[in-house]
């Protein structure tokens, strides 16, 4: 009899039932949902089926063993009782990922780094050679995830998250997740609308997600099939023949299904979209089988012939990201409304929509509601039946001869269909032409590559190695919302398409003026870090929580010549955020360094920096205090100081609020006076309009050192900060 495991399949939240659906029907036992997963066991047999059949699950983890850890020792310690020579060689490459919930991890990038230092750490011990790192392509993935003190941990069986089938080549803004669009095909009874010879139609199809997904369901196909890698295949404890069978049934399977497809079809608007889609489809290997057509959803209309039975219309209109698009999108849910009653009388539709005042528009009254979530945001799946008593009284149903006719806004249109947008994308492409050469003549690796260089394309764009942060400045109230969201959907289109990126790679912001508390509170809770590279450093940046990354780019030189400056001198790192520029100090030689910020997590992030870097220890260290007044108190005299400061802020650690064109005299001088006698002060900060009251200054000696700081990335945009080296006379 075949071994049988505890295994457990992560998933998006309101799927749970789904998946213990599939799970159950590949001959788990012992299925129970939890949140956001299910737990499960079976034979390996098993756990390779879901890797192949699931349409729902995210990954398929094998727990290897639990333990209590209550310190970063503990768990260097657990990590390093599980006998990994069973699981890897020490000529495998290794990835690690952790998480965390109500944990001492506040960094759950640094937790990782503890786990593969464990590993790595007993391979050396025992044989001398270590498993080497490869974050993109391991051999094993092992994933621990920290629920407060209990530390889980796992190999991944699937390695990248199984909703990658495999087929998604180029993609529109915001595609629909091949997983959350199976959910959306089995809540809707697709499969069994299928079996009845019923079609499919998507009015809105974007990059085809809905009808792939909807043939390879109806088809009999496994969404694994076009994978070219699992997690499990280069694992110690893998059975190959085991999976060539499951790979050969897999592949009659859907040889015979797709012999029977009903009609699948897409229409879109956009031409580009639609390009992309039939690139899809064809990758799917479903070239013959599914229809996309560009179509505006006014035109959009049931496949024609009387042996056509109802079907299903499934969409996933757009349903505003930013203010100010709601009220733009009605037009466009009351145009789909007109469309379903007109040319889809007896079908089933299915509509998932983030807003569901906008849904109101389409004019049904839904029979059924779901909810389920589109990454953190809940979405509702509203399910009706287009029939004329399900018709909202108060919404006039089109007559014969009455024209439907889509509002042009809603429209999802093609980068070149933009105007303006292939003017954005010449200059991004210009921009890039120059900067990637001198990067990589340089060994640079994030760098800005656009800063508002056209005024209608008011965003900043940086490239963070593999990652892109684009932050849209916030628009004067003089401008057009339509005609700023319009821009904005060329710069989004755009972005990956000159920079050879995936979308999911690319992370928006909107950049405005913070006023009070909110100017340094976290945008958002998805812990999500990155390590990047900077000279000879690495660097942990998050895109998700914060306005800021954690890497101030235009510091670059600065922080190249602290480095410099450092050697053999107290440096001290005033309102020093992540801590970068300590980092620097502690590598040229600053025989001991003091990093001060308000903010907790900033030390934390600081401290995490170091210990990356490899410069832990009791001669680094990082005070959470409010700057000035630590300043007033302070009695240590420093060789170096680089002082940042925010240009306004009102910190609860302080009694009154602080501005620099008001404050910034106190503040040098108080910096000036714990400066040793042959000491240097680094005075920057980001404040456009500030002016250096020089005068006020006297005796010290200012020099302007604000171009030698300039880095090539930011020539175009000069005044992105201004820097002065200050020294006692």
């Amino acid at each position: 009899m075949s071994a049988r495991f505890p295994f457990f399949a992560t998933s998006p939240k309101a799927m749970e039932d789904l998946l213990a659906a599939e799970l159950n029907s590949f001959g788990a036992a012992a299925v129970k949902e939890t949140r956001a997963g299910v737990a499960f066991e079976g034979t390996l047999e098993t756990a390779y089926r879901a890797c192949l059949w699931s349409r729902i699950a995210s990954r398929i983890l094998l727990p290897v063993k639990t333990f209590q850890a209550a310190a970063v020792d503990e768990l260097y310690a657990g990590i390093q009782s599980i006998p990994w020579g069973e699981h890897l060689s020490v000529e495998s490459t290794l990835a690690v990922s952790l998480t965390a919930t109500h944990s001492w991890i506040t960094h759950t990038h640094f937790g990782a780094l503890k786990v593969k230092d464990a590993i790595v750490d007993q391979f050396r011990d025992r044989t001398g050679r270590r498993p080497s790192i490869d974050v993109l392509r391991p051999d094993l993935r092992v994933h621990v995830h920290l629920d407060q003190d209990t530390v889980a941990v796992n190999i991944d069986l699937s390695g990248a998250s199984l909703h990658q089938r495999g087929y998604r080549g180029e993609s529109v803004i915001a595609p629909l997740k091949e997983n959350l669009a199976a959910a959306l095909l089995l809540r809707a009874r697709w499969p069994d609308i299928a079996r009845d010879g019923g079609p499919l139609v998507d009015p809105m199809c974007g990059s085809g997600t809905l009808p792939i997904e909807a043939a390879l369901m109806a088809g009999d196909s496994a969404p694994g099939l076009e994978r070219t890698s699992f997690g499990f295949l280069r694992w110690k404890g893998h059975n190959q023949k085991l999976w060539e069978n499951l790979l050969k049934e897999a592949q009659h399977r859907r040889k015979s299904g797709f012999e029977r497809l009903p009609r699948i079809i897409g229409y879109d608007a956009d031409r580009r979209a639609v390009r992309i889609a039939l690139v899809a489809v064809k990758r799917a290997g479903l070239g013959n089988r599914i229809r996309i057509e560009q179509r505006d959803l006014a035109k959009a209309s049931a496949p024609a012939g009387d042996a056509v039975v109802p079907g299903l219309v499934a969409v996933n209109p757009p349903y505003g990201e930013r203010l100010g698009e709601t009220a733009a999108l009605h037009p466009l849910y009351k145009c789909l409304g007109e469309v379903l009653i007109a040319q889809f009388s007896g079908w089933k539709a299915a509509v998932l929509t983030g807003n569901i005042e906008l849904a109101k528009s389409i004019g049904l009254r839904a029979v059924r509601v779901n909810t389920l979530y589109n990454g953190s945001l809940e979405c509702k799946l509203l399910q009706f039946e287009v029939r004329p008593e399900r018709i909202f009284k108060n919404v006039p149903r089109r007559g014969a001869g009455h024209a439907i006719t889509a509002p042009a806004s809603t429209a999802q249109p093609a980068q070149d269909g933009i105007p303006g947008a292939e003017m954005f994308a010449n200059r991004l492409r210009k921009n890039l032409r120059h900067l990637e050469k001198w990067a990589r003549r340089e060994g640079i690796y994030c760098y800005r590559i656009y800063d508002a260089d056209l005024p209608e394309y008011a965003v900043a764009v940086d490239r963070y190695e593999q990652w892109v942060y684009v932050q849209e400045y916030e628009p004067p109230r003089t401008v057009d919302p339509a005609k700023a969201r319009e821009r904005l959907e060329g710069v989004r289109a755009a972005v990956p398409a000159v920079l050879g990126i995936a979308p999911e790679n690319m992370f928006f912001r909107i950049r405005k003026r913070q006023k009070g508390l909110s100017q340094y509170q976290k945008q958002d809770y998805q812990h999500a870090f990155q390590e990047v590279r900077e000279d000879t450093f690495k660097f942990l940046v998050n895109f998700t929580d914060y306005l800021d990354t954690g890497l101030f780019l235009d510091h670059r030189l600065t922080r190249g010549l602290i480095r410099k400056l450092a050697q053999g001198k107290r440096f001290l790192n005033l309102f020093a955020y992540t801590g970068t520029a300590t980092v620097y100090a502690a590598d040229g030689g600053a025989t001991a360094t003091t990093t001060v910020d308000s903010s907790s997590t900033y030390i934390s992030w600081a401290r995490d920096n170091l210990v990356l870097n490899g410069c832990g220890g009791r001669r680094h260290t990082g005070i959470r205090a409010d700057c000035i007044e630590w300043l007033r108190q302070e009695p240590q005299r420093f060789g170096l100081i680089f002082l940042d400061p925010p240009t306004f802020s009102n910190s609860r650690d302080r009694a009154h609020d602080f501005d620099l064109q008001r404050d910034h005299v106190e503040l040098v001088r108080l910096c000036a006076e714990h400066l040793e006698h042959d000491g240097v002060l680094l005075f920057s900060n980001n404040f456009r309009r500030f002016r250096l009251d020089a005068e006020a200054l006297k005796p010290l000696h200012i020099q302007d050192i604000t171009q030698a700081t300039m880095p090539e990335d930011f020539s175009r945009s000069p005044r992105i900060h201004q820097c002065w080296q200050i020294t006692r006379t």
